[in-house]
């Protein structure tokens, strides 16, 4: 089953046992009764489905999970050696550059999920993030990788640049060693969170997170955190980025170039993404994961990108979406873009 995984592309492979959680899973429930989870409503769905998988909503009968983590920080750069992080003065979240990981690596988990089955004759059902399933602490009780004081899953030897994905099976398989946290005492991912999003050590705030602002939040962004958004377009890394499990490339493969940047946003500016319509929109997001957050977000983002980081010279193309717009969230970020590059322009900055 590993050498299939590895076959497959996945980085790290671990069996749990089907059990019942209670630590991860009281830590869950603290998250959405303190209402951190913002408006992300579907994460307080289902909680009870959540405890553990043997049930209906997962699998009935499921006795083992098997978890596996692909590698997408070292994808390889751009053809042409360009910008290799986003539209021309903006940051795109590395998951996120290149093709919808859902499309591809859901293929994988039910190639193995079919290996599974024919290996052992038993159900076997591939999981991918759409489902009630708390899979940090699935991979964490696998052996998979630990969970970071940023609530990411580190890998050791890989980092925490990883995409998590699940096969549970009523095979009775052997379990892996769970792997407890290992970040001793290193504050470097809190420290670097431009938007202090962190309660405390392993806890945080999605409501001020700023890939919860860039890419579920429909709203307008608040004041307050605007400026911390800085010139990131969908989603950040910030805290991944100071990691040191993620300063080393030792043990990695290379990623699939589905990670890569795309063409579509390297030749692209973040001020051309203000003349966007609807179908513009769809069709420049169309098997991306910016097409999350919308048309009216993903321009409200582009504006929050400019306020922090244009120029005058970026003041024409603002004024004309204003004359134009219907959109209220789109109209906010537009006039305090306007506000805030007069307001630098001023000072000389």
């Amino acid at each position: 089953m590993r050498a299939r995984a590895s076959e497959l592309g996945f980085v790290r492979t671990g069996v749990a046992r089907a059990q019942v959680l209670t630590e991860d899973f009281a830590r869950y429930e603290a998250f959405i009764e303190e209402e951190m989870h913002g408006s992300m409503g579907y994460l307080a769905e289902r909680r009870e489905a959540r405890r553990t998988v043997d049930t209906e909503a997962i699998l009935p009968g499921a006795r083992s999970v098997v978890v596996c983590a692909i590698d997408y920080r070292a994808a390889p750069a751009t053809a042409n050696g360009a910008n290799e992080k986003g539209p021309q003065g903006a940051v795109i979240a590395r998951y996120a550059r290149g093709q919808d990981y859902h499309n591809f690596v859901r293929k994988k988990l039910r190639r193995l999920a079919e290996f599974v089955r024919q290996e052992t004759g038993c159900e076997a059902r591939p999981m991918l993030d759409t489902a009630p399933m708390l899979e940090r602490a699935w991979a964490r009780l696998a052996g998979v990788g630990f969970v970071g004081k940023n609530g990411c899953v580190i890998a050791p030897g890989v980092g925490s640049f990883v995409l998590l994905g699940s096969v549970v099976t009523t095979a009775e398989l052997v379990a892996d060693e769970p792997m407890e946290s290992r970040c001793g005492a290193c504050t470097l991912c809190l420290d670097a969170c431009p938007t202090r999003a962190f309660v405390r050590p392993f806890v945080l705030d999605a409501r001020r997170c700023v890939s919860f602002l860039t890419i579920e939040h429909r709203e307008s962004i608040p004041v307050s955190l605007r400026e911390g958004v800085g010139d990131r377009l969908f989603g950040c890394d910030d805290c991944q980025d100071v990691c040191p499990y993620n300063q080393s490339k030792s043990g990695h493969k290379p990623a699939s170039s589905q990670f890569s940047l795309g063409e579509r946003w390297a030749s692209r500016t973040v001020e051309s993404l203000l003349a966007m319509d609807e179908r513009a929109f769809e069709a420049l997001t169309l098997g991306s994961p910016l097409g999350r957050p919308g048309r009216d977000g993903l321009v409200r983002n582009a504006l929050t990108v400019l306020a922090n980081t244009g120029t005058v010279a970026h003041l024409p193309a603002i004024e004309r979406l204003v004359a134009s717009e219907t959109s209220e969230v789109v109209l906010d970020a537009a006039r305090w873009a306007i506000e805030r590059i007069r307001e630098r322009a001023a000072r000389g900055a």
